[in-house]
């Protein structure tokens, strides 16, 4: 018990410190680590799918290549606007995957088309949206500014979230969130983590004030509400196809899926939270 929070703790401290000096960093240790991210929760994603859904057998590595060019295109396009161009070749990708079930003389072919596009809307898509947080155009510039504050600001109103839904949720959880799915949750802990994110909202505002305060808490409670979805989403999968924990790769702490499943749903409603905000203003 005690060398396995140990292991967590560490890797839970070199996760949040790789990520975060990541984003930091600029634009470009920003789009190497989430290309690098993208490419191996999709490829995770993939090995589930091939190993537990019977008669399931997507292309991996094809899958891969398409989440990550589609995660460079709104990369691309978020520094240069104007340069829609660049998703083409993605469309010749997906076409490939499309068509290349005639060939493949796979069981069950329209579940393979199915499994393969969840690949690219559940995750790659979701990845790339960090894009759109991350890059702002005043209109009148012919190339974007990178602000990591955004982008950054997700992760850590899921990070606040969950650990103040598990202290809150530990200590007064008694009424069961979403008990069929994840027995463990509680309203409690939830309620208690989104106040938790409304005060990290209060403290970014201070800080950062290109959002109004009563904009970040807006974020932080979408994000709270659709991280948790998405943790509820990926318990799901993860239920459905009778397995812990999505992968290893993550010592004491799962797989990519496992770390990354809040942010799936997070980051697409984020942006749609900020376009509705910036429409009002």
């Amino acid at each position: 018990m005690k060398s396995n929070f140990i292991q967590r703790a560490i890797t839970g401290v070199i996760f949040v410190g790789v990520l975060v000096g990541a984003i930091m960093g600029g634009p470009v240790t920003f789009t190497l680590l989430f290309a690098l991210i993208t490419a191996l929760t999709i490829y995770e994603f993939g090995t589930i799918v091939n190993r537990h859904v019977p008669d399931v057998q997507i292309n991996r590595l094809i899958s891969v290549l398409a989440g990550v060019f589609l995660f460079l295109c709104f990369g691309y396009v978020g520094l240069i606007p104007g340069k829609e161009e660049v998703f083409v070749p993605y469309l010749f990708l997906m076409l490939y995957l499309m068509i290349s079930e005639l060939y493949r003389k796979q069981k069950n072919p329209i579940h393979n088309w199915a499994y393969t596009m969840m690949s690219q809307m559940y995750i790659a898509l979701s990845f790339s949206m960090l894009n759109v947080l991350a890059y702002h155009n005043a209109g009148a510039e012919s190339v974007s500014q990178y602000n990591p504050i955004l982008p950054l600001s997700i992760f850590i109103f899921n990070w606040v979230n969950d650990s103040g839904a598990y202290c809150v949720g530990s200590l007064l959880g008694k009424h069961r969130l979403f008990e069929r799915i994840s027995p463990k949750k509680s309203w409690e802990g939830s309620i208690g983590g989104a106040c938790f994110s409304v005060v990290a909202a209060v403290v970014l505002a201070h800080f950062f004030s290109f959002l109004s305060l009563g904009e970040w808490i807006g974020l932080a409670l979408v994000v709270v509400v659709f991280g948790t979805l998405g943790d509820l989403t990926e318990s799901l999968l993860k239920r459905t196809v009778q397995i812990k924990d999505s992968g290893n790769i993550l010592p004491g702490h799962g797989g990519m899926l496992d770390r990354f499943d809040s942010t799936l749903m997070a980051v697409p409603t984020a942006v749609l939270y900020l376009y509705v905000v910036s429409m009002l203003n």
